[in-house]
């Protein structure tokens, strides 16, 4: 642990005075009041538009992240990287623990972040990279369920009055695409596209999304009609013209406004989860698509794709950050997904077997 405290960081960046003539933004999710207040007002607009299916009258905030510009540090700060989690490469975190406090910065883009309980920062290039912003806004959302006793799982979501979806996968398995093909039924709502927090509540499961919109891969967006129009014409052209193999291994993401593709009153975080589909299919399976029903206490294999680390991010309710080593609690994931029916799809990839397997589940068509 340095000697840096987080009242030395606080004092260098001075975010209540930066931030103090700024127009506040308050969102609210599962009753949880974030105000957000930004330095900047190009960042602060992409913002209002980003979230703006959250936005709540002013009123007192349980959080409030100050959003600043290109502040630096006046004393050098020694991040040592975070590992990160199995399959992936490269650097991406690295951490500075202060008492009781964090430093986090984003080895590729040089922002950096003050996480405590009583501060929430963002500093550096935040105006140019607009989505790491939302991230950390949506981490304050999970990292207060977390402390609640919720559980958050590395999935996508959507519900009906009746029904709660889940879809967990391998990363690049399908499961924006297969949430968005879901979007088709009547009835359905949006959730969440890639973390969704749990709880037993009893005699249920309650779940709920965060403001986190789809970013989506160009696959995604050629294979579904609805989505026509969100690249410019020549570029989905060339998407369209590409091998198969070719366009699944395109790395480029794109926003989805669910609002603007689906329609208003089309997302709703909170839902009671019903049913689990984790896809362990397989672009080179020659077997049919299949959902079986599965029991997820015999099949660690599966729930490893359900679990998701806190990240560096996250402070427990006792005080103690989560590191690079510490384990996640796969019984808390049991217990609350315990009255849950688990799904495993298997075979071959066929978005539209599974569409169809979807709607035998969530309703009818429109």
């Amino acid at each position: 642990m340095t000697d840096i405290t987080v009242q030395d960081v606080v004092d260098a960046l001075a975010p209540e005075r930066e931030t103090r003539t700024c127009d506040p933004v308050f969102l609210t999710v599962g009753g949880f009041v974030i105000e957000v207040r930004c330095t900047s007002e190009a960042l602060l607009a992409e913002l209002l538009r980003y979230f703006q299916h959250v936005i709540s009258a002013p009123g007192s905030p349980h959080m409030t992240v100050h959003v600043l510009g290109t502040a630096e540090l006046p004393f050098k700060v020694d991040y040592a990287d975070w590992t990160r989690e199995p399959g992936k490469s490269g650097r991406k975190d690295a951490i500075c623990d202060l008492e009781n406090g964090r430093l986090v910065m984003k080895v590729r883009t040089g922002i950096q972040f003050v996480q405590a309980p009583a501060w929430a920062i963002a500093f550096g290039p935040t105006g140019d990279h607009p989505n790491q912003v939302i991230n950390f806004v949506n981490t304050q959302i999970l990292n207060h369920f977390q402390r609640q006793g919720w559980s958050a799982c590395h999935a996508a979501a959507v519900r009906t009055a009746d029904r709660g979806l889940a879809i967990s996968g391998l990363s690049g398995g399908g499961k924006s695409t297969t949430m968005l093909r879901l979007m088709e039924i009547a009835g359905t709502k949006y959730v969440t596209n890639d973390r969704l927090l749990v709880r037993n509540a009893g005699n249920r499961t309650d779940a709920l999304g965060i403001p986190k919109l789809p970013r989506i891969n160009p696959g995604t967006i050629v294979n579904n009609a609805r989505l026509s129009g969100l690249l410019d014409e020549e570029r989905e052209e060339e998407l369209r013209n590409m091998e198969p193999d070719e366009l699944w291994h395109v790395e480029e993401k794109y926003d989805l406004f669910i609002d603007d593709i689906y329609g208003p009153g089309r997302i709703a975080h909170d839902a009671q989860l019903t049913d689990f589909w984790v896809l362990n299919w397989s672009r080179d399976s020659t077997a049919p698509t299949q959902v079986k029903e599965t029991e997820l206490n015999s099949r660690p294999d599966l729930l490893s794709a359900i679990v998701k680390s806190p990240g560096p991010f996250f402070q427990a309710a006792d005080g103690a950050f989560w590191t690079d080593r510490s384990q996640l609690d796969t019984d808390a994931y049991l217990d609350a997904l315990s009255g849950v029916r688990v799904w495993e799809v298997t075979g071959h990839i066929d978005f539209d077997a599974l569409f169809d397997a979807g709607a035998d589940l969530l309703g009818q068509t429109s």
